[in-house]
C-alpha cells in the first residue's frame, strides 16, 4: 500500500495565521487539532496544483504568492507513513466560506501556543517562521505523543515536560521550543568534589562559546536535559560521560536537594525562559585519577577550585559563571557534613 501524499498551507495575514479547528467531522484522525488548510493529492496532480485546489475548496480564497517551506514525513506507531509538502502562502484574494472539515480563525502567531496542536507542528512552524532554508522534517508518533523527530536527517532533542512539581504530564517537546515557550522540564545536575587534607575541591565546567545560553560561563561540573524516556540518574551518568569522560555509576551519585528554577533572560537576541525541576547531585572522585575528554561544542574547559575560595569568587562577581547561590549552598553544608 503506498504512502499517500498531501499538502498543508498555512496562510499569512499580517501576523497571524488562517487555522483550521478540525471539530466537523467524528472518524478524523486530526478531531479537535488545530491544524493548517490542505488535503490528499488526486491522481496525476503536482504538489501545486493539489495545493491551489485544496485551499480553493476548504477556504474559498485563491492563492496568488506561495513557497514550499519543508517536507514533513509523518510515521505513527502503526507504522503508516504519510509524506507532506509544507507550504506558505502570503497573497490571496478572494472570500472565507464555511469549511466543511472544522471552523476557520485568523490566529495571530504568538497564540498558536494556546491552541491544540500536534506537537511536532510547533517545531515546523517555528522553522518556517525562523528559518529560511527549505528543510526535511521527520515526526514519529505513539498514538498523540511525539516520540522522535528528525531535522535534515539529524535527531533533534525531545524532553519529557512536567508540571511545577515535577510530575510527567505525558507530552514532550523539542528542547529549543521548551525554552522558547517556557515549558518545565527536568534536568539533573552533577557537583564533583575531591577532598583534599584541609578542604574540598570543586570541578568546574567552562561552558562553550557555541551554547545556547551562559556561553563561556563557569558551570556546574555536569548538568543536562534529561531526554524523553529517561530517568534523573541515568541522564546524570550519561552526561558525566559524554562531557567530561567520566565513567561513574548511578550508585555514585548522592542527591544533595531539588530545585525549581524559573528564569527568563536572553542570548544571541533571542528570548530563553528556563523552567527546570533539577535534581543536585554530588560524586566524590580521587582528582589524581580523574582523565578528562571533554565534549568540545558543550565544554571549552575545566578547572578546581577550592570551596571556600569559589564561594568568595562568586559572590564578589570574580569569574563569569551562571552558577545560583542555593546550588552552591547546598555543595557547602555536604561538604561542612562529611568533614570540611
Amino acid at each position: 500500500m503506498r504512502s499517500p501524499m498531501t499538502v498543508l498551507c498555512y496562510i499569512k495575514k499580517e501576523d497571524s495565521y488562517l487555522m483550521l479547528h478540525r471539530i466537523k467531522r467524528e472518524h478524523d484522525i486530526n478531531k479537535d487539532m488545530w491544524i493548517g488548510v490542505g488535503g490528499h493529492f488526486e491522481e496525476g496532480e503536482s504538489p501545486e496544483e493539489c495545493l491551489l485546489r485544496e485551499v480553493k475548496e476548504e477556504t474559498g480564497l485563491q492563492l496568488e504568492h506561495f513557497q514550499l517551506k519543508g517536507m514533513v514525513t509523518f510515521q505513527m506507531e502503526t507504522g503508516f507513513t504519510e509524506y507532506m509538502c509544507l507550504y506558505e502562502a502570503d497573497s490571496f484574494y478572494g472570500e472565507l466560506i464555511e469549511c466543511e472539515e472544522g471552523a476557520l480563525s485568523w490566529v495571530p502567531m504568538d497564540k498558536l501556543l494556546d491552541l491544540n496542536l500536534w506537537e511536532g507542528d510547533y517545531i515546523f512552524l517555528d522553522l518556517m517562521q525562523t528559518n529560511t532554508n527549505f528543510f526535511s522534517l521527520k515526526l514519529v508518533y505513539d498514538h498523540k505523543t511525539l516520540k522522535q523527530a528528525i531535522l535534515n536527517g539529524k535527531e533533534m532533542e525531545l524532553l519529557d515536560l512536567c508540571d511545577e512539581e515535577g510530575n510527567l504530564t505525558g507530552k514532550t517537546r523539542e528542547r529549543t521550543l521548551a525554552h522558547k515557550y517556557g515549558s518545565f522540564h527536568r534536568t539533573s545536575h552533577v557537583w564533583i568534589v575531591c577532598k583534599t587534607a584541609s578542604s574540598f575541591e570543586i570541578l568546574l565546567q567552562k561552558r562553550s562559546s557555541h551554547k545556547d545560553s551562559y556561553p563561556d560561563c563557569f558551570d556546574i561540573s555536569s548538568a543536562g536535559h534529561i531526554l524523553a524516556g529517561y530517568e534523573f540518574k541515568e541522564s546524570a551518568v550519561r552526561e558525566v560521560y559524554e562531557e567530561l569522560g567520566i565513567q561513574i555509576t548511578e550508585d555514585e551519585l548522592e542527591q544533595i536537594g531539588i530545585r525549581k528554577i524559573i528564569h527568563d533572560e536572553v542570548f544571541h537576541n533571542k528570548n530563553f525562559k528556563d523552567r527546570q525541576i533539577s535534581r543536585i547531585y554530588i560524586v566524590e572522585l580521587e582528582k589524581d585519577t580523574i582523565k578528562f575528554q571533554l565534549q568540545k561544542d558543550e565544554v571549552s574547559d575545566v578547572s578546581w577550585f577550592e570551596l571556600e575560595e569559589l564561594m568568595r569568587q562568586l559572590e564578589q562577581q570574580k569569574i563569569k559563571h551562571c552558577i545560583h547561590p542555593e546550588e552552591i549552598q547546598m555543595v557547602y553544608d555536604w561538604c561542612k557534613r562529611n568533614g570540611l
